[in-house]
């Protein structure tokens, strides 16, 4: 499974904007150079977020984006839906009922779901479980403090500002 780069880049975007804290917007270009991140690829990517609801953007001189929601009700799983698929990652093409088995497709289908389509199932349901209990705030808390502050500085905002833990 190929997820895309934008997941794992918002998701350190968001923790960085966790870290910032919600009155202290950070633009796009903060976000991209704490990475060293394409600035545009990285903008096109927060606007879909954004568009979700997860981040607001600020205008003005000092704006930029910030957590629309508290980091606690920011979950992988909604990144992964906002950039990703929320579509289930495997497609049963109902190969047990080709080949040798063609002519009996109609009872094996009676039987329900393939069993490797169902072990598929779940294990993308266990997948997308633990990113649904995986929040904005549970990645920010494994982050100590000196990485904080490097993070803010890299962004281009005050040491000062509000750091949460």
């Amino acid at each position: 499974m190929d997820l895309p780069k934008g997941v794992e880049w918002t998701a350190h975007a968001l923790v960085v904007m966790h870290v910032a804290g919600d009155e202290q917007p950070v633009s796009s270009a903060g976000l991209a150079r704490v990475f060293d991140l394409s600035p545009t690829y990285l903008n096109k990517h927060l606007q879909k977020l954004a568009g979700a609801g997860l981040v607001r953007s600020v205008a003005g001189a000092n704006g930029g984006f910030c957590l629309a929601r508290e980091a606690e009700r920011i979950s992988l799983h909604d990144v992964v839906c906002t950039l990703g698929s929320a579509k289930p990652l495997f497609r049963c093409s109902e190969i047990r009922c080709q080949g040798a088995f063609a002519d009996q497709r109609e009872q094996i289908l009676a039987r329900g779901l393939c069993s490797i389509n169902r072990a598929m199932l779940q294990a993308e349901d266990a997948w997308r479980s633990s990113l649904r209990t995986t929040t904005i705030e549970s990645l920010a808390s494994a982050v100590d403090a000196a990485a904080r502050t490097r993070m803010l500085q890299a962004a281009g905002l005050e040491s000062t500002s509000k750091e949460k833990s």
